[in-house]
């Protein structure tokens, strides 16, 4: 009988920015495998780009947590539920359509691509606020506090019409709900008085509305459309989302392209927008930064690269070897902003694909150019091995990032 492996997705102390080791070993041995789970369950593990797609388009695949998704994912980790905190808590990316889409299109609207070029100059004021900020700051800074979390903080809170004054409350509650060792009674406290400060915002959007997110929440309540609790959810949702990751992406994409100097220069001496579009796909690829798999269950019999899957198994997607996919990017791990790597796995794919990719397209953009093209003598200003990536995260990235200017 075949050795099933651990589920093991440590990265290399030597390599952070690359797949865990056991995962690309995983990967080796096929676009499907099995693994073992701590609590002794052995899932599918998908680490094929192809078999990725097929998976997560699959109308026979569920997200829903009580059909089975093996211990706990990361998307429920985001929303901060636990296994415990379904029902009427639940976010709609934990659920299947149709409801998920009814629930998904009430927000769709607000992160258009058509809609991100109108706040596009709003951003890059925002961007160079906080570099003006850190350029007239010391030599040396941190550049998560300085530039990479307050960054999309500001834009997710102009956009939902959150007070950014309230960012150290929202990021200390996110960060207890994307930490592995936070117990399951924290993190439901977490989410708990985020919910309950989105409620309140929301009791003042509906005595005096505004043009902001919260607002239309507050329209699809007084029509009936969404209960004040599912509104309160799809709040906390958003705001976690909306500075979180993309934080995470700024600092550890600025970290690569340190890394890869030439990379670097090519991006900070270019105005082609194609370009800088370009660059951020690949960091994208890259630099995956959901630590832990997607969670999926079957609902029925179904195949998926040439394995019988039966109904009501667990199976667990990799996106960061979807991305290093020798079969789909040539010398996968090369970090080149020329190559086309629209391909990249790290929004999902199918219904639940990142519902915030065109406004994380836009951060990262404007956050990537106009930090080196306004500091062109960024280096780093710490060893590699004293860095504190968030191995201990869902979301991966670094607590700090010290660089000089």
């Amino acid at each position: 009988m075949t050795q099933i492996a651990e589920y093991d997705i440590a990265r290399d102390a030597k390599c952070p920015l690359d797949p865990a080791p056991a995962m690309r070993a995983r990967q080796q041995e096929g676009p499907l495998t099995r693994v073992r789970l701590w609590n002794g369950s052995t899932p599918w593990l998908v680490t094929g780009h192809a078999a990725h797609r097929e998976v997560l388009g699959h109308p026979a695949v569920s997200v829903v947590p009580g059909n089975g998704t093996p211990t706990m994912s990361a998307a429920e980790v985001h929303a901060g539920q636990s296994q415990d905190e379904r029902g009427s808590n639940t976010s709609f990316i934990l659920m299947d359509d149709p409801e998920h889409a009814r629930l998904r299109r009430m927000v769709t609207s607000a992160f258009t691509i058509k809609r991100m070029n109108t706040i596009r100059p709003a951003v890059q004021q925002i961007a160079d606020r906080l570099i003006d900020d850190l350029l007239a700051g010391p030599d040396t800074v941190d550049l998560v506090d300085a530039y990479a979390l307050p960054l999309p903080s500001l834009v997710i809170s102009e956009l939902l019409g959150v007070p950014y004054d309230d960012h150290e409350f929202f990021q200390d509650n996110s960060k207890l709900l994307i930490n592995r060792t936070t117990t399951a009674e924290d993190r439901a406290a977490a989410h708990q008085r985020l919910a309950a400060y989105l409620d309140g915002l929301l009791a003042e959007k509906m005595i005096h509305p505004a043009e902001d997110l919260l607002s239309g929440l507050v329209e699809r309540v007084n029509n009936g459309e969404l209960t004040r609790q599912g509104a309160a959810n799809m709040g906390v949702l958003m705001l976690f989302a909306g500075h979180e990751t993309t934080a995470n992406m700024i600092t550890l994409g600025t970290l690569a392209l340190l890394q890869h100097p030439e990379q670097a220069a090519l991006l900070r001496d270019t105005d082609d927008p194609k370009l800088i579009a370009s660059a951020v796909e690949e960091l994208l690829r890259f630099l995956t930064i959901t630590h832990g798999g997607l969670r999926r269950v079957a609902l029925e019999d179904i195949e998926i690269a040439g394995q019988a899957i039966r109904a009501g198994e667990a199976i667990i997607v990799v996106n960061e070897t979807a991305n290093r996919d020798p079969d789909v990017f040539t010398d996968p791990d090369r970090l080149d902003i020329t190559r086309d790597a629209r391909m990249q796995a790290s929004f999902g794919y199918g219904v639940h694909q990142c519902l915030g990719q065109p406004l994380a397209r836009l951060e990262l953009q404007i956050a990537y150019q106009t930090l080196l093209r306004r500091v062109p003598t960024l280096a780093l200003a710490s060893d590699l091995e004293a860095i504190p990536f968030k191995h201990d995260g869902f979301v991966y990235g670094a607590y700090s990032l010290p660089v000089s200017r």
